[in-house]
């Protein structure tokens, strides 16, 4: 049996979000082009997600696409969500699902500079916030202001992100959190879908550990589906749930480090471990669930 031990710094092992992106730090511009700039907001970047007053972990799809960029791994357009099928996700549920999952895609090929597949998952955003009904968050002048910014991944993130975080906010001020929760689910859905795209090109230590870690964000993603009722939403905890009996092999280990001060520099450094043992059986069976799900998602 082929077992994989990866040992990896805990402070980097999760980042939250509480929307489906989060968005980078803006580089420094002229004076002419701050009037049309968003500087990102700490909670932009980061933060814990809040359901029914329970709080709960997920990772944010872009850094997955931000790891598999450093990876090395080129552009491949094949691993996307087609965006001209828009018009065929005819309830709350589907266009809920793979708004998140267009999310995703905005993200990954915004990272990549691919401006005019850019533009074409904005209009599909666009066309599913109206059908959704929170169309203020993507209102013509933020749109105006991504395309705008456009060839510039970084400024146009930070918007996409200011811009979801609208969205989830209305959602929640409005008790439609399950299309809120839905949208989170789409997104995780696609990163995990990336991750195991690029793990079948490149299979690098650092893509394996983070198609492992998802056991934590899995489970949560669960846990906020499960308040729901709705005949479409049971299905998908269900399949989810079947997913997650995979993860239950996955062992976690963490190794406590005594971390290390520099009292000149006025850092401390941690150097605690966590160790993630996964087989390639489990591997395999993780992306074969996964891609039933999204396959009947994005169909």
């Amino acid at each position: 049996m082929n077992i994989f031990k990866y040992m990896f710094n805990k402070h980097f092992l999760l980042l939250a979000v509480t929307v489906v992106f989060t968005a980078s730090c803006t580089e420094t511009k002229s004076d002419e082009e701050k009037d049309d700039m968003v500087e990102a907001p700490d909670t932009v970047k980061t933060g814990i997600l809040n359901v029914g007053g329970q709080l709960f972990s997920v990772p944010s799809p872009i850094q997955t696409a931000l790891l598999i960029q450093k990876s090395g791994i080129t552009y491949d357009k094949s691993v996307l969500s087609v965006s001209n099928k828009v018009n065929s996700y005819s309830t709350d549920f589907t266009r809920a699902l793979n708004l998140g999952i267009y999310g995703a895609d905005l993200g990954y090929v915004s990272l990549y500079n691919q401006t005019q597949d850019a533009l074409g998952y904005l209009a599909a955003l666009k066309q599913l916030t109206d059908k959704l009904g929170i169309s203020a968050a993507f209102d013509s002048a933020t749109m105006d202001r991504i395309k705008n910014n456009i060839t510039n991944k970084d400024s146009m993130m930070v918007l996409v992100g200011i811009a979801y975080r609208g969205s989830d906010a209305y959602l929640k001020e409005n008790q439609r959190t399950d299309i809120s929760s839905l949208i989170l689910t789409g997104g995780w859905l696609e990163s995990m879908h990336f991750s195991l795209a690029a793990y079948k090109v490149k299979s690098t230590d650092g893509i394996r550990f983070r198609i492992a870690e998802q056991k934590q964000a899995l489970g949560s993603i669960i846990k906020i589906l499960a308040t729901y009722s709705t005949p479409e939403i049971v299905d998908l905890t269900a399949a989810l749930t079947d997913l997650a009996k995979v993860y239950e092999g996955i062992q976690f280990k963490y190794n406590f480090v005594e971390p290390v001060t520099d009292t000149t520099k006025k850092l401390t450094y941690v150097n605690s471990t966590t160790e993630v043992i996964v087989t390639d059986e489990q591997l395999k069976q993780i992306a074969e669930k996964l891609e039933q799900i999204r396959t009947k998602i994005v169909s």
